[in-house]
């Protein structure tokens, strides 16, 4: 049975040990929702505010991609942040006691890639305002990033979310904008989510900066909300947007990134976006949850009432 209580679903499913209980769902009953979610046959996750919160795994992170294991229900890592190589992210889940694989990692900086060689394929001499593990990806994917002599020939400017950005190598990034070149940005995030007494500030600030300084945004702002941050998986595993759910603690981000590619949107409230933001998106997130034990339940319920 369900019922509709001050705006929460509650599942009383005689399977499952605990109800399932959705803070917000914009379907006219349960019915219309579990057969909705009955469609997910994948889940791409937020990292950053959705498995952990810098770096502390939430307790409920482990128990839900054992219970999408058991329910056949495949999942990959969607990160923002491009601070990390693919390696490092590994070894990060790893440290945590997740077990994952690189083709399980999807990050900006690897939409940025698939960008830059699409649209500017003759690019090949990178200015990249970001770390040494970013700037690695792209020396991997055949690129050359250069130093901030102004001598230096450079075809683009990457800016990225950078805990090593330097007061000059801001500036240089600023001249080679000012000149015109192209100019890319791997995600759009103001701040960087953490459990620690500070401020990240993210690449969208620095690119914040850097429009005040130049008077241009970037040409391309890559990461989600774009729904080519989907792309690798859709391909990698012949699914359609439909059959995937983006859960995700940002409505800017996140939820419409989903909604953009027709895909199923989580929104948990573990991370930034409160119940207040979650009534207020335009439009809805498909259902807002406090955590994602309570997605894994829901479609463990989707799947039993089939």
């Amino acid at each position: 049975m369900h019922e509709l209580v001050a705006g929460r679903h509650l599942s009383r499913n005689p399977e499952l040990r605990t109800p399932v209980m959705i803070e917000l769902s914009p379907y006219p009953d349960r019915r219309a929702l579990l057969e909705r979610v009955r469609q997910i046959k994948h889940v791409a996750l937020d990292m950053d505010g959705t498995i952990y919160k810098g770096a502390t795994l939430f307790p409920c992170t482990a128990p839900f991609l054992s219970r999408l294991n058991s329910l056949g229900v495949g999942f990959s890592f969607l990160t923002n942040n491009p601070s990390k190589s693919v390696a490092e992210y590994l070894k990060h889940l790893e440290n945590m006691g997740i077990s994952a694989t690189a083709e399980q990692m999807h990050t900006s900086a690897q939409a940025t890639v698939a960008c830059l060689k699409m649209r500017h394929p003759e690019a090949k001499r990178l200015f990249v305002l970001g770390t040494p593990s970013m700037t690695e990806e792209f020396e991997k994917a055949g690129f050359i990033a250069v130093s901030e002599s102004a001598d230096e020939l450079v075809d683009a400017v990457i800016a990225g979310f950078d805990l090593t950005l330097t007061y000059s190598r801001l500036c240089r990034a600023a001249w080679w904008i000012s000149c015109g070149k192209p100019y890319l940005a791997t995600n759009p995030d103001w701040v960087c989510p953490t459990d620690q007494p500070t401020v990240l500030v993210d690449c969208g600030s620095i690119c914040a900066a850097l429009e005040k300084a130049t008077g241009r945004k970037p040409d391309v702002t890559l990461g989600k909300p774009q729904t080519e941050m989907l792309d690798g998986i859709l391909h990698r595993h012949g699914l359609q947007p439909r059959e995937i759910a983006v859960v995700g603690d940002r409505i800017y981000t996140d939820m419409l990134m989903a909604h953009n590619a027709g895909a199923f949107a989580a929104l948990v409230l573990s991370g930034e976006a409160t119940l207040e933001d979650a009534r207020n998106a335009i439009p809805q997130p498909d259902v807002t949850i406090q955590s994602i034990r309570q997605l894994g339940e829901l479609i463990e319920e989707a799947k039993n009432s089939a």
